[in-house]
């Protein structure tokens, strides 16, 4: 697939997997997928597994390492929490933030998730940053104005270079989990709309060269579709991540 921009496929894991069943996974895909280099991939476990699945893909070609959120703080009396510096020792190049459910569940804003943008841009860790609209928020036809104040907030304060380490994942909220799927038509004028908005922003350069995933009910049988859009450069899969053959089939459908 021809491509201006290289395709990334991320797979987060969200909470899901013991050590054991991690290493089990990652072992899979080192098998069908780890000497893939037309594409980018990207594993996210939970916090748990960094540390094994990073000994297991150190000698990968093909897979690199993300982790599901960071602090915006760097150290302290922040109970719970993972600071980029701990990341960093696992050998982690990806962080996955302002994801929906942390949205929802963690009550997460788009000043929170651009404080953690910036710290993970300090760290040179490259920040994947989720925007997307509700069900309610599509069927009142506010998909824009919801994704607009999305990727104004949290690309806010980052410059030029900085946008040439961050991905945009666009995910549908109405369509996590729930076995809906945008159209490709659907994905494609949302992620039109993004790099549009990312020109605005900082340039026609940068929006360019800016990798825009789609997320929602990413699988084998309509990743083909979604990923020939023109702007669509990739994915971020969640439940066909968590087994073998689904995501090596995502990875392969998408080249």
């Amino acid at each position: 697939m021809d491509k201006a921009r290289k395709l990334l496929i991320a797979g987060n894991w969200k909470m899901n997997k013991t050590v054991a069943e991690a290493l089990d996974l990652v072992r899979g895909l080192q098998i069908e997928v780890g000497l893939v280099k037309e594409v980018d991939i990207v594993i996210c476990p939970p916090f748990t597994a960094l540390s094994e699945v990073s000994k297991a893909v150190l000698d990968s070609k093909s897979i690199r390492l993300g982790a599901q959120d960071l602090s915006q703080h760097n150290f302290g009396a922040y109970t719970g929490e993972v600071c980029a510096g701990m990341l960093k020792e696992f050998s982690v190049r990806y962080v996955v933030l302002g994801h929906s459910e942390r949205r929802q569940f963690q009550k997460e804003t788009d000043a929170l998730i651009n404080a953690k943008a910036k710290t993970a841009l300090a760290a040179s860790l490259k920040p994947i940053i989720c925007v997307g609209e509700t069900l309610a928020e599509r069927e009142a036809n506010i998909t824009e104005k919801i994704v607009d104040t999305q990727v104004t907030g949290c690309l806010a304060g980052l410059t030029k270079e900085q946008m040439d380490e961050v991905v945009i994942a666009y995910e549908p909220v109405w369509a996590i989990g729930t076995g809906k799927t945008a159209t490709s038509a659907q994905a494609q004028e949302v992620h039109a709309f993004i790099r549009q908005r990312v020109a605005a922003l900082f340039d026609e350069t940068v929006a360019k060269r800016a990798r825009i995933l789609y997320g929602g009910s990413v699988k084998p049988s309509n990743t083909r579709e979604l990923m020939s859009q023109p702007d669509v450069d990739g994915a971020l899969v969640g439940g066909a991540s968590l087994e073998i053959r689904s995501f090596s089939d995502i990875v392969k459908n998408s080249i």
